[in-house]
């Protein structure tokens, strides 16, 4: 199992402060619907870095940082404990985006390789999430259409390992205002602004690191 100490170095952390299972659908949204809700759930004048209408700490909106040497450019890193997710540049920075991530035992530290991606997913929730809790989840057993209320949200990296779905996904997420929190069945949400800003930059093959929530160290700030 990965722990937060993989991912922390000991005197301080991988990162400085900042610088100045699921269905196909029959069909799928046309361009101009996805266009719609892109527009539907970008605040106005959008800019990554300092808009907040959701009412998040400011350290959860995304900002660009000084990555560790020695970390791979397009692979994706998960802080469970200070509810981050980074993706890695060319030139030693990397991104910063705040995340909620699963509550209680059901997340799931690990590698991974992002083998899909998809704009505007379906969704439908595992056998175990309806076993778990079968009036949450029973009465949409057959899944959700895309749209802006969909649990995935508006863009969504499908976490495999090897050929297997592990149905664990980083995705956009209706309920902006988890973030930060421990709040999903297993995957690693995001505002949906955020991941629609993070989104174009990751590429399918890239690995996705999810560091243990019960294993830290104290970075160094």
């Amino acid at each position: 199992m990965l722990t937060r100490r993989h991912f922390l170095q000991t005197s301080g952390a991988l990162f400085s402060t900042p610088i100045a299972g699921p269905l196909l659908a029959a069909t799928r949204p046309i361009k101009e619907e996805k266009a719609a809700w892109d527009a539907q759930v970008t605040p106005p004048a959008f800019d990554p870095t300092t808009s907040n209408p959701w009412g998040l700490h400011p350290r959860f909106l995304p900002q660009r940082v000084v990555a560790k040497d020695g970390l791979v450019p397009g692979d994706v890193h998960v802080d469970a404990v200070a509810r981050y997710i980074y993706h890695i540049e060319e030139g030693g920075t990397a991104m910063r985006y705040g995340v909620a991530i699963a509550r209680g035992n059901l997340y799931e530290p690990g590698t991974y390789t992002i083998q899909r991606k998809v704009e505007w997913p379906n969704w439908t929730p595992t056998q175990n999430m309806i076993a778990r809790d079968p009036e949450l989840y029973g009465p949409v057993a057959d899944g959700v259409d895309p749209g802006p209320e969909n649990p995935l949200g508006s863009r969504a990296l499908y976490l495999f390992e090897g050929n297997r779905d592990t149905y664990l996904r980083i995705h956009g997420t209706p309920e902006p205002r988890s973030i930060g929190g421990r709040a999903s069945s297993g995957c690693v949400r995001m505002v949906m602004a955020h991941i629609n800003h993070l989104y174009p930059n990751v590429k399918t093959g890239s690995t996705a690191f999810l560091y243990s929530a019960e294993e830290s160290v104290t970075p160094r700030t």
